[in-house]
């Protein structure tokens, strides 16, 4: 078993500094960042407005507000060329973005992708979830997202320890949140 010292180790002029340090590089981070809104610049047999809603379903299936939506729209990217070499692929996806923007129109006078608050973005997802367009694109999705290398540290998985001996030996057993008795 680990132990873990409590102490803080960190002081205010530390965190400070690293946050005076990182403020200028966040904002041109923030700035350079691939956004939906622009994310497809490039021609595929979807429609950028399909595909901007594929990327707000993703966002609302998956949600996570720390992840930025590069990470969407990579996981969503690979449904461009699934839908350029299988026609019956793009017509349900198609189909699916139609009846998503068809209920948000019906019940918030906009598209799906301009509905603002998520709660009112899943029950309209409530309303598909027994189709096969979202059948496919969430299962599809917990492999397309979270298989991303650049999210495993965000997420605190230190990838596969095949290699390593497995998990075993590396921490699998380790309980020290639980109270000693």
């Amino acid at each position: 078993m680990r132990t873990v010292d409590p102490r803080n180790r960190y002081s205010r002029r530390f965190l400070l500094k690293g946050m005076a340090a990182g403020l200028p590089a966040a904002a041109i981070a923030s700035s350079a960042e691939l956004s939906v809104s622009d994310a497809w610049a490039e021609d595929g047999p979807l429609a950028p407005p399909t595909m901007k809603t594929l990327v707000k379903v993703a966002r609302d299936i998956y949600p996570h507000d720390f992840l930025g939506d590069v990470y969407y729209v990579n996981a969503i990217k690979p449904w461009n060329g699934k839908a350029a070499s299988d026609p019956a692929i793009k017509t349900m996806l198609e189909d699916g973005v139609r009846r998503l923007d068809g209920d948000a129109q019906k019940g918030h006078g906009v598209p799906y992708v301009d509905v603002g608050w998520e709660e009112q973005r899943v029950k309209l997802l409530e309303g598909v979830e027994k189709t096969d367009f979202f059948k496919k694109l969430r299962s599809d999705l917990v492999v397309s997202l979270y298989n991303q290398h650049e999210l495993w540290k965000k997420f605190g998985y230190e990838g596969p320890s095949a290699d390593k001996g497995g998990y075993i030996n590396r921490g699998f057993n380790d309980i020290d949140w639980l109270p000693k008795t």
